[in-house]
């Protein structure tokens, strides 16, 4: 009976070719025993481990003793451990944004895991655009790999309250733009909102990629929220090497963990922890690697029917550690249990039925309600559609003024983000807090590269007369961990034409959130002279800018490279 090409492991996998194999193999050899390896040692299966420290990427801070946890559990489960270097993605480090950079990530990384020698991955992440970017690399190489997060901080406790990155940055700098707070004390709290390593310590981006990574089978359950400096975080790095090495000997491909049941699952989770809308950007590309559509439309009917059971800023009070202390992930699936599809497998082929338990496990319904009670008995993200926004745009509802969710009224238009930045605080604005704010030109293919910039901030002269929340419309993103009455990712962006594009000052937008619309009330012949006149932003001349300019797609397919999806 013929059984077929026997794999190759180790140094064999993916070797080099000058035409001979056999020397490729035997350079390969040499120059590894430069580094003082022994012929043992390079007899053993590669675990490649994805070192994404950097000094500008302050949630990796700890990724250097993580790597040497990995390797102590990839040697002890019988592998070799062979660090290398990736794109590292830290928000407040990358200008325009780190959105426009996920991309080259997933390139980076998905190069690296193709052509190396080595078994199988883990991929350590943690800053909110690295775990997918790693998730979508991971299943476009097809390489079997283990997610590693790095783990959210601890809060600070400050003058009789916690504070965390970066809610509380956000709320500290609202009051601060309306004359609450001085100088001083904002100079203060500068130094208290994040004072341990790790990834922002409320249910951001970073934290909820964690979580749905987690639930999609990537890691176990309780890495999605130990935090950074906890030595239970060390300990979960040793048990990703070790899960590595078994997946040499059972390899699961990535994108067996990425089908319709799991990434459903995702958006349930999503829904029930009151997550970041990004993770719909991201969550839509990873799926998109494995030819899963993410369809907007099956995301709203879930969240009709998907409380929000986790009681965490910036949705609610708690902090990560509040939610790890409480049960976690295990604790929140439990009582999803029924709404879930729970024969899909993690790394190890154990379905979602068994990693959940038997409901013995510990639960404070203080930060992880029951069924019964919940924070909300919807889910927190609706979709919109209408004639502002034909392709759909996305509303975190459960971060938003329920007294804003029926409005129609006169918008405000900025034209990108310097125009914004330009007029937001002039006190000539003409702006009233009935008023809508529209930003445009700063989605995906846009040169601001879909930044988090979402979170227009209130007129400063309507902010010191106590307005705290108005309508906010654009075709970027917010960050995970901002609130509002916020209308994001609106699509068509206005960079490739969209409707947006066509909006101005002075213009009448309807909201419903309960009709599920957004549409701009302008006459269609107005609309015709307006598209007319159009015309695009010229294209960036070369480089990466220009790369994604020609590729990127929209966001309700995740702002992915189209040639980076796979066929049809």
């Amino acid at each position: 009976m013929t059984t077929g090409t026997p794999r190759k492991l180790g140094l064999a996998n993916r070797s080099s070719n000058y035409g001979d194999r056999e020397f490729a193999l035997y350079l390969r050899r040499s120059f590894a025993k430069s580094m003082g390896y022994s012929q043992a040692m390079l007899d053993k299966p590669v675990v490649g481990i994805a070192d994404t420290a950097s000094d500008y990427n302050n949630c990796h801070r700890t990724v250097p003793e993580l790597l040497e946890a990995v390797k102590r559990g990839v040697l002890a489960a019988g592998g070799l451990p062979l660090a290398f270097p990736t794109v590292s993605l830290c928000e407040p480090s990358l200008n325009p944004c780190s959105m426009h950079y996920r991309n080259l990530m997933a390139l980076d990384t998905e190069a690296m895991l193709a052509a190396q020698p080595m078994d199988a991955a883990v991929l350590i992440g943690g800053c909110d655009k690295t775990v997918p970017a790693q998730l979508m690399a991971a299943v476009s190489a097809g390489t079997p790999s283990v997610m590693l997060v790095t783990g959210p901080m601890l809060a600070q406790a400050f003058e009789g309250e916690r504070l965390s990155a970066c809610t509380d940055c956000r709320r500290y700098w609202a009051k601060y733009r309306a004359g609450e707070v001085t100088e001083d004390k904002i100079a203060t709290i500068e130094g208290k909102l994040a004072t341990t390593a790790g990834t922002c310590g409320v249910m951001g981006t970073a934290s909820t990629m964690a979580c749905i990574a987690a639930v999609l089978g990537f890691m176990p359950l309780d890495a999605a929220s130990a935090p950074a400096v906890h030595a239970d975080r060390l300990r979960i790095a040793e048990e990703a090497g070790a899960q590595a090495v078994r997946l040499i000997q059972k390899p699961m491909p990535p994108a067996a963990l990425v089908t319709v049941e799991s990434v459903e699952n995702a958006m349930r989770v999503l829904l029930s922890l009151g997550g970041s809308t990004n993770a719909v950007v991201h969550l839509a590309a990873i799926a998109g690697r494995a030819g899963v559509t993410l369809d907007l439309a099956r995301l709203d009917a879930l969240s009709e029917t998907t409380p929000v059971l986790v009681d965490l800023k910036p949705t609610g009070e708690g902090y990560m550690e509040d939610f790890h202390a409480a049960g976690g992930m295990r604790a929140l699936l439990w009582e999803l249990r029924d709404l879930l599809h729970l024969d899909t497998p993690d790394l190890d082929g154990t379905p979602l039925r068994a990693r959940i338990g038997d409901g013995s496990h510990f639960v404070d319904r203080k930060i992880i309600r029951a069924r019964e009670t919940p924070i909300s008995p919807v889910g927190g993200i609706v979709i919109l559609r209408g004639s502002l926004a034909p392709d759909g745009a996305i509303l975190k509802r459960s971060a938003a003024t329920p007294a804003l969710f029926e409005t129609e009224a006169r918008c405000v238009v900025f034209d990108g983000l310097e125009d914004l930045a330009n007029r937001i605080d002039d006190p000539a604005l003409d702006v009233t807090p009935q008023d809508i704010l529209v930003l445009k030109g700063a989605g995906p293919r846009s040169p601001a590269g879909m930044p988090e910039a979402g979170y227009l901030p209130i007129p400063k002269k309507l902010a010191r007369a106590g307005v705290k929340d108005m309508v906010r419309i654009s075709d970027c993103r917010m960050s995970g961990t901002a609130f509002g009455t916020i209308v994001l990712h609106v699509a068509p962006e206005a960079a490739v034409g969209g409707p947006l594009a066509l909006a101005e000052t002075g213009d009448r937008i309807r909201l419903s959130v309960k009709d599920r619309r957004l549409d701009l009330l302008v006459d269609e012949a107005t609309l015709a002279a307006r598209r007319a006149a159009w015309q695009p932003a010229p294209a960036p001349a070369r480089g990466w800018d220009r790369l994604v300019h020609e590729q990127v797609t929209q966001a309700p397919l995740g702002a992915d490279l189209a040639f980076l999806r796979p066929p049809g």
